[in-house]
């Protein structure tokens, strides 16, 4: 999420936290010198761009994860097209935010699904443990968390894309693509191919702050306010949980064209702040516990390392915020990346633009996947 505030860390003898909380800048940037200044960026877009009047056949449901000791219900959907013909399976992950949904890759998924060629694709949307419509517990989110239940959605022998040989293509927005390509550089999955769209690596905070014991002190005390019970709460609905917050990090970053952010999209993301447990997810990300590197030459290395195993696409964008645009253009030529475009938009192109992305998508599938006369 993109909003301004501005924290003051207690001294070592004052167990007090003063917040003063600004309107939103329309910008990228966030502030912290003595004041704990934030600007959360990195959340959703929703499209306004039109799919095909024929949808899918869509199924929802959920799927449940052991973790340690907790059972967590898991929400995922599937698009199909009816034929009697196997299915190339497709998993698409959303992108992670404090607003994340599976709501973010429904048009671009109906719309691969309907496709009409020589190969059928059936795409799978899941919600990350944590947001969008999955449960939402109090437990230490971070990277490798994720990376987990990434492996364990993929490789349970009773989960929704179980298949022989993990004949799988992945597609990732964000952080989220990051977490899927260095799963799969660990062997822990085996993805015939991977799409990763606007793909970042870096939290709101340490990407603009950096990571030294003094902002790492400051970032955990952060984290501990939005996961207390009481005053955790009011920080994050001011911080996150309200609407004029949302609009404005919509506008200002996450679309590329403030006029494709309706009330209908705030509305619905809004919604998504009141689950129960929605704040502990948010306070691990925007503080970089989720980043599943701590530099742009960890993340190359990670690309790097798939070189002639898994064929790698990447999609940036031409409107994405300098910083995170900088991070994608490094991926332009990169050792690892099959192949490299750049579509309109910001940090949630799939959502803003679905046509389009999902034009570059199919081309890529049929690029690699269809079958040689």
């Amino acid at each position: 999420m993109a909003l301004s505030a501005t924290f003051i860390t207690p001294s070592p003898s004052s167990s007090n936290l003063y917040t003063k909380f600004r309107k939103p800048f329309l910008s990228h940037s966030v502030y912290l010198l003595k004041p704990f200044k934030i600007r959360a960026s990195t959340t959703l877009d929703y499209s306004n761009v039109s799919s095909s009047d024929k949808s899918s056949p869509l199924k929802t449901s959920n799927w449940q994860w052991k973790f340690k000791d907790n059972l967590i219900n898991i929400y995922y959907e599937e698009h199909v097209k009816e034929s009697s013909e196997p299915s190339q399976n497709i998993l698409m992950m959303p992108t992670i935010s404090d607003v994340s949904t599976v709501e973010e890759w429904r048009l671009v998924a109906e719309d691969i699904a309907q496709r009409s060629g020589s190969v059928n694709y059936r795409t799978t949307i899941v919600d990350w443990p944590g947001l969008g419509y999955s449960d939402r517990p109090k437990i230490d989110y971070n990277a490798d968390v994720l990376e987990k239940f990434l492996v364990d959605f993929i490789n349970s022998p009773n989960g929704p894309v179980k298949q022989p040989d993990n004949d799988l293509v992945i597609i990732g927005g964000g952080h989220a693509a990051s977490i899927v390509v260095r799963a799969a550089k660990k062997g822990l999955v085996k993805p015939k191919a991977i799409a990763a769209v606007a793909p970042t690596w870096s939290g709101p905070l340490p990407i603009v702050f950096g990571r030294d014991s003094s902002m790492e002190t400051r970032y955990g005390l952060l984290r501990g306010t939005l996961k207390a019970p009481a005053v955790g709460w009011m920080v994050y609905n001011m911080l996150v949980s309200n609407e004029n917050a949302i609009q404005s990090q919509y506008k200002s970053h996450v679309y590329a064209n403030p006029d494709n952010v309706t009330p209908a999209i705030v509305e619905s993301r809004y919604a998504l702040t009141k689950r129960q447990g929605a704040r502990y997810l948010p306070a691990a990300f925007l503080t970089g516990l989720l980043d599943p590197v701590t530099s742009r030459e960890e993340f190359l290395q990670l690309f790097a390392d798939l070189e002639g195993k898994i064929p790698v696409f990447v999609v940036s964008t031409k409107g994405s915020p300098k910083r995170s645009k900088a991070e994608m253009e490094a991926l332009n030529g990169a050792k690892g990346v099959c192949k490299f475009v750049e579509v309109p938009g910001a940090l949630f192109p799939q959502e803003e633009y679905p046509a389009l992305v999902a034009e570059e998508l199919y081309q890529f599938l049929q690029q690699y996947f269809s079958p040689v006369a």
